[in-house]
Order: C-alpha cells, then structure tokens, then sequence
C-alpha cells in the first residue's frame, strides 16, 4: 500500500471524515477520488457524502461505515 493510500486508510479508521481539501492538506493527495477508489478496491467500505463547505460549494466527504 502506498503511503497516500496507507495514511488516508489509517485517519478513515480513526473515525474521521475527509474532503478533498483535507486530504490535500493533510496528505498532500490531489486525488482523493482515486485513492478512495482503490481502498474501496481494498475491501474498505467507504461512504462518500456531498456535504456544503463555507463557500456554499459542494464536495465529496469520505468516510467508514458503520
């Protein structure tokens, strides 16, 4: 697992949700999209969520399932 992959998989597990400027921020990732792709490839069972961010713009949010 690549470190993007492994890292994003890991703060999913801890319980925490993430949109495509966290993960930018946090793991530097420019394609969330994709690594949710693969994990979910993995087995992880992903949720993906269109949330409002302040600007009023909507965003995909990832997170585990229950």
């Amino acid at each position: 697992m690549d470190t993007q992959k492994y890292s994003i998989a890991n703060w999913l597990k801890a319980g925490n949700s993430l949109t495509p400027l966290e993960a930018l921020n946090r793991f530097g990732t420019l394609r969330l999209g994709a690594r949710v792709f693969e994990l979910k490839r993995d087995g992880l069972p992903i949720i993906t969520e269109m949330v409002e961010v302040s600007d009023g713009k909507r965003v995909a949010s990832y997170r585990l399932a229950a």
